[in-house]
């Protein structure tokens, strides 16, 4: 019997799961991968899984390398917020679509670093050092904004979030553009290495010449300018900035969809691929659940019970258990 790439094996707990959450969806709603063309743009209920997905997949992008050095960043959602409102502003006082851009992946850039710099340079614990800026960022995101939602009318920024490109949505394409850079600048280059060496053994990383220390304010860096384009994506797709509300508890889901990709919390392993793999799977159980009708009331607790199946299957003691099966079968 032909034996499965090694690559393939490890990643086989995450895409059955994803797989199964997929196929859940179809039952429940058997149009559920029904695709229709309206206005240039693809629709149905797994085109809505990936749209509605994309915004939080960034954002675990970002997460996946900070877990990976054994870090958290808290503080995504309020950098989804003051990203948001910074593009708002800008358009809102005539300034161009592309430089409401630029600001907004500039201020997510800033928050990354200074998160960064408390972690790396004055050695304050991550989730101390994030949570200081998810309380406070929320409260600069409205002090931009005057605490108002602020909305503005600019078509070609608006398409960032509700254009589309040979029918696919730009969300997607965005997100997967994202995606392949952050691939290639990872396995293209030595950073990937030096992310898992910094997060397996710090002390380690250091003494063979690995400047932890810029590897850690890397990290957080992608992190926040993520984050920052989660926040246009955001902004775009409603037209304003609501910044009690943007990006509020996504820094949650970003954690969960790493963690369903694979990721451990201990940091030393990461993958992109199966970052995006985990944001499917989330968004594939929220859409299940609303398709089958669960009273709102139930709709945590459903979603919890689900998840909590998923982690213990793909965790690595269930995995050991069943090698140890298999190889007690095959002596037998």
């Amino acid at each position: 019997m032909t034996r499965l790439p090694d690559g393939i094996r490890r990643a086989a707990p995450q895409l059955i799961a994803m797989a199964a959450m997929l196929l859940v969806d179809q039952l429940i709603s058997p149009s559920f991968f029904s695709l229709q063309l309206v206005n240039g743009r693809l629709t149905g209920s797994f085109i809505d899984v990936l749209t509605r997905g994309a915004p939080v997949a960034l954002l675990a992008l970002g997460m996946a390398g900070v877990i990976a050095t054994r870090g958290i960043d808290l503080s995504v959602g309020a950098i989804m917020a003051i990203a948001g409102a910074v593009a708002a502003n800008s358009i809102a006082d005539g300034g161009s679509w592309y430089g409401a851009v630029g600001l907004a992946l500039l201020v997510g850039l800033l928050c990354g670093i200074w998160n960064g710099l408390l972690v790396a340079i004055l050695k304050l614990q991550p989730i101390v050092a994030t949570l200081v800026l998810m309380v406070a960022g929320r409260g600069i995101a409205q002090l931009i904004t005057d605490g108002q939602i602020t909305t503005f009318n600019d078509p070609a920024f608006e398409a960032l979030a509700t254009g589309a490109l040979f029918g696919i949505p730009a969300p997607v394409i965005i997100t997967l553009i994202v995606t392949l850079l952050l691939m290639a600048l990872a396995r293209g280059t030595a950073l990937g290495q030096f992310i898992e060496a910094v997060g397996t053994n710090p002390r380690a990383a250091y003494l063979v010449g690995i400047n932890t220390r810029a590897i850690t304010i890397g990290v957080y860096a992608i992190s926040g300018v993520t984050a920052a384009l989660a926040g246009v994506i955001v902004t775009g797709d409603i037209q304003g900035a609501d910044a009690n509300n943007a990006g509020l508890w996504l820094e949650l889901d970003a954690i969960l969809i790493v963690v369903l990709g694979g990721g451990s919390l201990l940091g030393g392993s990461f993958s992109y691929a199966l970052t995006i793999v985990g944001a499917i799977t989330l968004q594939a159980i929220k859409t299940g659940i609303l398709l089958a009708g669960f009273p709102p009331q139930a709709n945590l607790v459903v979603m919890a019970i689900l998840i909590s199946v998923l982690l213990v299957v793909q965790a690595p003691s269930t995995r050991s258990w069943f090698q140890q099966r298999r190889l007690r079968s095959a002596g037998a």
